[in-house]
């Protein structure tokens, strides 16, 4: 096969093939084609094209059927088929028959020449980490469900990612860290827009030995991006309400809960470019300054989820509120513009008793005189 994108990045190659795979890799052309990014993706598709463009990649030779199929179910949720093309060796040599993965025609939009070293710079680790867990699945779901589940799969991944790359002090906290735990046995019995992980462990104790081996299971979502909208011109916020299933299943009378804007960071995004994109999702609301307030985990006994929390300072005038919410997603979403004091009323009395407005409600109260002195 020749591969012309994502899969030229050697390491994401190795987790899709498989450590089993001795398939032969080198580098090779393919004339008279042009890949391009494709539009509000991180991946790229390739078309034929005008005599003269050529695309350079990774002619895969030697494959295994074990190979092949592994590289199907890798690619084939997302409605690319193999179709037959002539590629040159960039060492020199005859011209090899092989395939390439193409696009359903009319699936995807064009956009920028694809950049192989630009998407690696902000995707790569993220795709490798997605394609572990996507590839954990081989055999066990379609390709197809893999595709409705990517999304999510690259939120978690990047989530991971932020995990490992930003770790919080450990001044008063034990200086235990992973090496500190002995993981037995590793299961997933549910996966779909979330999932849950269980883990078969032992763990060191304060008294420096190792704990007997447990059973333990984690929902496991993504990070977020918690966001209250703040006018200090007006002393306004804005919350969202929405229908919630948590309080449902727990049997809450009422189970539409008042929040601040909130959503899942997507896979590639920074938590600022979520927080605003999010706004305009949720209140079509464009934020000016955002002020981060301290991330955190919100229930670590049971959950990966990890917030990042803003307060985003904005214009909030009378016609603020309003439905929103993004149709494809099931959101109906409801926005209320109210005096910064009705919030606190909100909180006292428990009709706001979502966890992050409640502390960003508190943090906005012992803050809120200086963001007016000063905005």
């Amino acid at each position: 096969m020749f591969f012309y994108g994502t899969l030229c990045h050697r390491p994401l190659l190795g987790v899709v093939l498989g450590a089993e795979s001795t398939c032969r890799v080198r580098p090779a052309s393919l004339s008279n084609h042009v890949a391009h990014w494709v539009c509000n993706q991180p991946f790229p598709m390739i078309s034929s094209s005008v005599e003269g463009d050529v695309v350079h990649g990774l002619l895969v030779q030697d494959l295994s059927p074990s190979d092949v199929a592994r590289l199907n179910f890798y690619e084939g949720g997302f409605d690319y088929a193999l179709g037959d093309v002539t590629v040159q060796p960039d060492a020199g040599g005859p011209l090899v028959p092989t395939q390439v993965y193409y696009p359903t025609p009319g699936l995807w939009a064009p956009g920028g020449l694809w950049d192989l070293a630009a998407w690696d710079a902000r995707f790569g680790a993220m795709a490798v980490e997605a394609a572990k867990e996507v590839m954990d699945f081989y055999g066990q779901v379609t390709p197809e469900d893999i595709a409705r589940r990517f999304p999510m799969i690259r939120t978690r991944a990047s989530s991971t990612l932020r995990a490992r790359q930003e770790p919080a002090p450990t001044a008063l906290r034990t200086h235990y860290g992973l090496q500190d735990v002995d993981v037995q046995d590793k299961r997933t019995p549910y996966a779909q827009f979330f999932s849950m992980e269980e883990q078969v462990l032992s763990f060191r104790k304060y008294s420096g030995e190792m704990s007997d081996v447990v059973d333990r299971a984690a929902f496991v979502g993504g990070d977020a991006v918690i966001v209250l909208p703040y006018d200090p011109a007006r002393d306004r916020v804005l919350l969202v309400e929405q229908f919630r299933m948590g309080p449902l299943v727990r049997g809450d009378q009422y189970p539409w809960t008042l929040e601040p804007i909130a959503g899942r960071i997507d896979g590639g995004e920074v938590p600022e470019e979520s927080a605003r994109r999010e706004a305009i999702e949720e209140a079509g609301l464009e934020l000016d300054r955002l002020i981060p307030l301290t991330p955190n985990y919100p229930s670590p006994g049971a959950s990966t989820e990890f917030f990042y929390p803003f307060i985003a300072i904005c214009d909030l005038p009378d016609d603020a509120g309003g439905i929103g919410g993004v149709e494809s997603e099931a959101e109906d979403i409801r926005s209320h513009v109210i005096p910064f004091n009705q919030l606190m009323s909100l909180i006292a009395t428990g009709e706001a008793n979502c966890g992050p407005l409640v502390l960003a409600g508190w943090w906005l109260a012992a803050n809120r005189q200086e963001l007016r002195t000063h905005s």
